[in-house]
C-alpha cells in the first residue's frame, strides 16, 4: 500500500489584513452612528436661554421636534404639517405608550406655534414632553 505522507503544518503569523479590515469595519460604523446622531438639531432653531439648564441623557424611546420661527416644525430635518404630526405621534404612542417628545423652540417663535406642538401631543396621548433650552454662558 502507498500512503503519502502529510506535509507539517506551517505555523502563520499575526495576519494584519483581517485586522485593518475589522478596523475600517468599526471606523465605518462609527462614522455612520455620530452623522445619526446629529441629525436631530436644526441650526435654524436657536433655542432660548436658561440659568439653570443641565444636559439630560438621551433615550431611545424620544423624538426631537424643532419649531422654527416661523412656526414650522421640523422632524428629522424634514417640515411636517400640523395634521401629519398628530398621526405621527399618535402611531407613536400607539407601538411605545411612554414615549417621549422633546420641543426645541427657536427663541423667537410665537408661543401659538409651540402651543400648537403640545396640543398634537395631548391628542396623540403623549404626556412625557420636554423643552430644550441652553445655558447662559
Amino acid at each position: 500500500m502507498n500512503l503519502r505522507k502529510r506535509a507539517a503544518p506551517q505555523v502563520l503569523g499575526f495576519q494584519i489584513a483581517p485586522m485593518v479590515d475589522i478596523l475600517l469595519v468599526l471606523l465605518c460604523f462609527f462614522i455612520v452612528t455620530w452623522s445619526f446622531a446629529k441629525k436631530e438639531l436644526d441650526l435654524k432653531v436657536r433655542i432660548p436661554l436658561a440659568e439653570n439648564a443641565k444636559e439630560s441623557p438621551s433615550t431611545v424611546n424620544q423624538t426631537v421636534l424643532n419649531v422654527r420661527a416661523d412656526g414650522e416644525v421640523i422632524w428629522n430635518s424634514k417640515p411636517v404639517p400640523q395634521a401629519e404630526l398628530v398621526s405621527r405621534l399618535t402611531d407613536l404612542s400607539a407601538i411605545y405608550p411612554d414615549y417621549s417628545i422633546i420641543v426645541r423652540g427657536d427663541e423667537h417663535a410665537e408661543y401659538r406655534h409651540i402651543s400648537a406642538v403640545l396640543d398634537s401631543c395631548r391628542k396623540a396621548n403623549i404626556w412625557n414632553v420636554a423643552f430644550a433650552t441652553r445655558k447662559s454662558k
